[in-house]
């Protein structure tokens, strides 16, 4: 490994590297060190699509169960098991991300768009993050979990904070993410128990406490940490993706205006929005035995860290990669991942998008942004823009 060229500013654990655009670190591992060995994290780099496509392939040579993240250990949650139990796991979730479950709940995401659309409209000038971007998402994956609208404002909370923990090294940041965790299992459990004492319901607690994996009920634990997946994986993402969208159509008012004219394009810019943020960093995975990927020779027990955003600026499968391009096709990204462990809830996050754009685009024709660098989430899993100053006429 010490044959590699390296750079010390490239530290693919700490979660202020992502906070500090990293494409410029990307492109310059994609062209001299695609497979990247990480001294201080102690984790090898995915940087090329080919590369992290055959990682993701192959989980019986690099698989989950070593953990997602690899400085934390792993969860009790489907996302850190591989088959079959992964896919018996998940087969259970998938029950509330059904095509018909996912259409069904589009009247409910144009209500909630266009009632925080309004609102933040109504204030002229407004943090497009916390105003609008982060209550979509929040609120519909809520509605899954069972919340309740007068704690909508906690799991915002819970969820921020718990997010902002990873990749911290500031111990107050990283306690105050334990106590969310704390608080959002205190508040889940109490939801869990009140849907064993009731019939079948729509939301998503109450279709995993009423299933059985192998004849027997789901205990409690496994249905709370399948939530908190859920949770994170569901809310902080899209809203990423939906303020990032927003931001690169304001500097291209010509793709804004063409989207505003022919909604039936916005589809296509969703794909390409959802490239270009990425808003999962990464996803790791443990070499189950010694491999060789892009050249490089992988250590049995090794953590390889799959570097979505990169892959998706990839010179080799993206033209003119550094572009943004909202007619962009074909768009083949991999923001939600690849293989066995693809994104569940993609259907959901796309529909939520859609919806979203084509409320948003033709109720604030005129938004614009107020401050021009906003600044992006420190975390080393799930980062976007943290705050975004922009103003609308009333």
């Amino acid at each position: 490994m010490s044959d590699q060229p390296t750079r010390p500013e490239i530290r693919l654990l700490d979660g202020g590297f992502y906070a500090r655009d990293p494409h410029p670190h990307f492109e310059w591992m994609r062209r001299n060190a695609p497979v990247y060995w990480d001294e201080a994290g102690q984790v090898w780099g995915i940087t090329r699509y080919a590369d992290l496509m055959s990682v993701s392939r192959d989980p019986a040579t690099f698989c989950n169960s070593g953990g997602i993240r690899p400085d934390a250990p792993a969860m009790a949650d489907m996302i850190h098991f591989d088959d079959p139990l992964h896919k018996k796991r998940r087969n259970l979730v998938n029950k509330g991300f059904t095509l018909r479950r996912v259409a069904g709940r589009e009247k409910r995401i144009r209500e909630v768009a266009v009632r925080y659309i309004e609102r933040a409209k109504s204030r002229g000038r407004f943090d497009f993050v916390m105003d609008l971007a982060a209550w979509l998402p929040l609120i519909v994956i809520g509605d899954m979990l069972g919340v309740e609208a007068d704690a909508y404002d906690d799991l915002l909370e819970w969820s921020d904070t718990m997010v902002c923990a990873s990749g911290a090294t500031d111990l107050p940041v990283v306690e105050a993410g334990m106590r969310a965790f704390d608080q959002y299992c205190e508040y889940q459990r109490r939801v869990i128990q009140d849907r064993r004492g009731k019939p079948l319901q729509e939301d998503l607690i109450s279709i995993l406490v009423h299933s059985e994996l192998d004849g027997e009920k789901l205990p409690d634990e496994v249905i709370l940490m399948e939530s908190l997946l859920i949770l994170v994986g569901g809310d902080e993402t899209t809203r990423h993706v939906i303020t990032g969208g927003m931001y690169e159509l304001l500097h291209h008012r010509d793709q804004l205006q063409r989207l505003a004219a022919s909604p039936t394009a916005i589809p296509t810019a969703v794909e390409e929005m959802l490239r270009w943020v990425s808003p999962i960093k990464n996803m790791a995975r443990t070499a189950t035995r010694d491999a060789v990927v892009g050249g490089r020779e992988i250590a049995k027990g090794q953590k390889l860290l799959l570097l979505y955003p990169s892959a998706n600026r990839d010179e080799d499968v993206f033209p003119d990669s550094m572009t943004f391009d909202s007619a962009r096709t074909p768009n083949e990204h991999v923001a939600f991942g690849f293989g066995p462990h693809f994104c569940l809830g993609a259907s959901l996050a796309r529909l939520e998008l859609r919806v979203f754009f084509e409320e948003v685009l033709a109720r604030m024709p005129d938004l614009r942004l107020v401050e021009d660098d906003p600044p992006h989430r420190a975390s080393n899993f799930i980062s976007g823009i943290d705050r975004m100053i922009v103003e609308a006429s009333a």
